[in-house]
């Protein structure tokens, strides 16, 4: 797999995870790594997360063969 979609991955991760922590716990864990939730290091930060889930969206969209992701073309099953 190429390096970018590794990045991609964990930078998506990282996000849910982060994201989990708020719901969960009202817990911001980048915004208490890097100090604050507008410091420019941590809109970075959550900009690079949201840049990956896009790409993470075409990404997917690539690996998948099945009948959903292809608008119904018989050329894999669902899983």
């Amino acid at each position: 797999m190429k390096v970018i979609h590794w990045i991609a991955i964990i930078l998506v991760i990282i996000g849910a995870l982060n994201w989990g922590l708020i719901g969960f716990f009202k817990f911001n864990l980048v915004s208490w790594i890097f100090g604050g939730d507008w410091l420019p290091i941590s809109r970075i930060i959550y900009a690079l997360v949201g840049l990956a889930g896009l790409w993470c969206l075409f990404f997917v969209k690539c690996l998948c063969n099945c009948e959903v992701c292809n608008s119904g073309s018989k050329r894999g099953k669902h899983h």
